[in-house]
């Protein structure tokens, strides 16, 4: 699972690198042994050539020190850690590699905003990456670059199409694994109560609607019989 504060990193970065001019996605398995890279951008230069940037997001020390694969395939390549974690590790960071660092937006300043920011934070580069030649063919990177977007997508939508896409038994089976956690003295918290709460009040608000659009029909019958008499 990830942290809040990689989630908040994450939508950052995808920010940055659109205002950069790249298209960015997350999670990019590289091909062989090469990992997985975080983020991967791509970019097409005014001379028409394609630049690769990767993105490392790290959080924690133990996260920096981890035994995963450091994916730093493309031309230029990024640790992103949040500022206090760069000063623990800015000496173990090689000298080719770029460091951002990610700064939360100050929720005092956020209060006086006459605009909400569109990230949660804003990102620095406190060092430049060096140019390094591909450590995978471009052809493989667009391959991956490609899958992965075409995996957000379906996510996207999954997520629009929502509970459509179960069947009435599928839901009542996870209904039915929530059961132990009823609370006969709190109907306000389980999902069952609220469920069937919900349910009768929209019943009886389409009920009242049906019943309104009929008295309106009524009143119309009987405003016509009225100028019809003589």
């Amino acid at each position: 699972m990830k942290t809040k504060l990689t989630l908040a990193m994450e939508a950052t970065l995808y920010a940055y690198c659109r205002e950069a001019g790249a298209f960015a996605v997350e999670e990019v398995t590289m091909p062989a042994d090469a990992g997985i890279v975080d983020t991967l951008s791509y970019q097409e230069l005014a001379d028409k050539s394609i630049e690769w940037r990767c993105y490392e997001l790290k959080v924690t020390k133990s996260d920096f020190h981890s035994k995963a694969k450091l994916s730093f395939v493309g031309h230029y390549n990024y640790f992103v850690l949040p500022l206090k974690l760069y000063q623990a590790v800015a000496d173990e960071i090689p000298a080719h590699i770029g460091v951002l660092i990610y700064r939360p937006f100050d929720p005092e300043m956020l209060a006086t905003a006459t605009e909400a920011p569109t990230t949660p934070g804003y990102l620095t580069i406190t060092r430049p990456p060096r140019h390094q030649e591909l450590q995978v063919p471009a052809s493989e990177l667009t391959t991956r670059f490609i899958a992965s977007q075409a995996r957000e997508v379906g996510k996207a939508k999954q997520m629009a199409t929502g509970l459509k896409q179960y069947s009435t038994e599928r839901l009542y089976q996870e209904l039915k694994k929530r059961h132990q956690h009823y609370d006969i003295y709190d109907p306000a918290a389980n999902f069952y109560d609220q469920f069937i709460d919900d349910t009768q009040s929209a019943a009886v608000t389409a009920l009242q609607s049906e019943i309104d659009a009929l008295n309106l029909e009524r009143h119309e019958l009987q405003e016509k019989l009225r100028e019809q008499r003589p």
